[in-house]
């Protein structure tokens, strides 16, 4: 076999490597996306001066999706116990994943000052074994 040949040999090898590789890599995004697709996901409206819903139960050990909108304002969310934290601006989605690894209850709180009903916007997390 001629060099120019070969080289076209080596090169269709190549080819069809870099395709099959660029299948597993796409077949693992697809996998990962599947399990971010089996987590639960807890819809939060924001507004001056509350959350709903203001009480969530999760379990331990469940990995959960806090899909949080905000109407009015740049609200922002704290868990202090757990140590989370988001900003959640108006007219975006914010998402906030945990795993909780403990069993309680957890409040959680607006941290960005929106007005005079501020300290009341509030909620509280069950966490159940």
């Amino acid at each position: 076999m001629d060099h120019s040949r070969r080289q076209l040999c080596l090169r269709a090898v190549y080819g069809i490597g870099a395709v099959l590789s660029g299948a597993v890599i796409n077949g693992q995004a697809r996998g990962q996306t599947k399990n971010v697709a089996k987590k639960r996901v807890i819809k939060v409206q924001a507004k001056k001066f509350v959350y709903t819903p203001n009480q969530i139960v999760l379990k331990m050990g469940e990995p959960v999706v806090l899909e949080f909108t905000s109407v009015d304002f740049v609200h922002g969310f704290k868990i202090p116990d757990m140590n989370i934290r988001a900003d959640l601006p108006p007219g975006k989605v914010t998402l906030v994943r945990l795993t909780p690894d403990k069993a309680g209850e957890y409040d959680f709180l607006c941290d960005n000052f929106c007005g005079s009903g501020h300290e009341e916007m509030s909620g509280k997390i069950t966490v159940i074994a």
